[in-house]
């Protein structure tokens, strides 16, 4: 808002308080008119109060305008915090701002009450769901294999579907569910990869896993989920070849390799948003865009650094640091 409507809003404001004074100041000359007292003197008085009044009307736009700057900064931020709003300026703005701070934290537990129906709601049908996945997995262990290959992909799919969902869920509470501790980063992989085996045989893809006997400081359930999502984004988008996985003692880097589609350039810098498939996931029509989404924000509240690098038709490399420095972009 410019100057000059700011200060036609506080004038406005203040209209009562104008029309006051100038009755005042009709009276008094009046009175001196009618007392004859020389016109000189009048106007000095005037002089006076006119500066004086100045002065006021200069500090009082000021905070006018302070408190203004302040209300519309909290515009935006009302709805999730009210602790920038300004001092209130008398018993009616202190009843405004406890009428919105009783309006905020009701609004604020609704919120979290339909919040934790929603994830209540979720966990539960992510629960049952495994049930008719198990129920699927027994019968198609009984047909001819040379005839299910293609369900047990797709059942599997939709097994890893429903994994990222409930973890997706259960992201926003994940400080409370980390332990850390001191595992050896092998177990951790073999696990990922055991459990991904059946994709590995089915699309015919092999896999060179290095040995190496190092403890890294992590939580486990959640590095194997990410390591997972790591290893179903090189299968999806590698049709032949091989993926490596190998650790880097000197860096201490996990590294895994695929011989894929690669990544298109533009599109690395945003792989880690929320959503984004980029050309890739608009080409193929298999990617949710949520898979390194959720490994970055887990991994930040690890504490290990990810950093993935890729060439169209040469393969993708994703790189998760085990140390606790800054990533250190030569090293690739």
């Amino acid at each position: 808002m410019s100057v000059l409507k700011l200060f036609l809003n506080f004038a406005k404001r203040y209209r009562l308080v104008a029309v006051y004074y100038s009755l005042i100041f009709f009276l008094f000359i009046s009175i001196f008119y009618v007392c004859s007292i020389p016109f000189q003197a009048v106007w000095y008085a005037l002089l006076l109060s006119g500066v004086i009044g100045g002065f006021f009307l200069i500090y009082s736009f000021i905070q006018y305008s302070i408190k203004y700057r302040l209300l519309k900064e909290q515009e935006g931020r009302v709805l999730y915090d009210l602790d920038g709003l300004p001092e209130p300026f008398g018993e009616i703005e202190m009843i405004y701002q406890e009428l919105l701070k009783d309006l905020f934290l009701e609004k604020s537990n609704t919120l979290i009450n339909e919040r934790k129906e929603l994830y209540d709601y979720y966990t539960m049908w992510l629960h049952q769901i495994k049930t008719p996945i198990a129920a699927m997995r027994l019968l198609l262990q009984s047909e001819e294999e040379k005839d299910t290959c293609a369900l047990r992909l797709e059942l599997f799919k939709i097994e890893q579907y429903a994994q990222m969902a409930l973890q997706y869920l259960r992201i926003g509470e994940m400080s409370n569910d980390l332990v850390l501790k001191w595992y050896p980063l092998e177990n951790i992989v073999k696990q990922a990869v055991r459990n991904y085996s059946t994709m590995f045989i089915l699309k015919k893809i092999a896999l060179e896993l290095s040995e190496f006997h190092v403890n890294v400081l992590t939580d486990e359930r959640w590095m194997v989920f990410v390591i997972e999502q790591l290893l179903s984004n090189a299968l999806k988008y590698t049709n032949e070849g091989k993926i490596c996985i190998q650790y880097d003692k000197t860096n201490e880097i996990l590294l895994i390799k695929d011989s894929g589609i690669g990544i298109a350039k533009e599109d690395l810098p945003r792989v880690f948003e929320r959503g984004f498939t980029g050309y890739n996931g608009r080409e193929n029509k298999k990617a949710t865009g949520i898979g390194l989404y959720l490994c970055k924000q887990i991994l930040d509240k690890l504490a290990h650094p990810i950093h993935l690098s890729s060439k169209v038709g040469e393969g993708t490399t994703v790189a998760l640091f085990f140390h606790r420095e800054e990533l250190k972009e030569d090293i690739f």
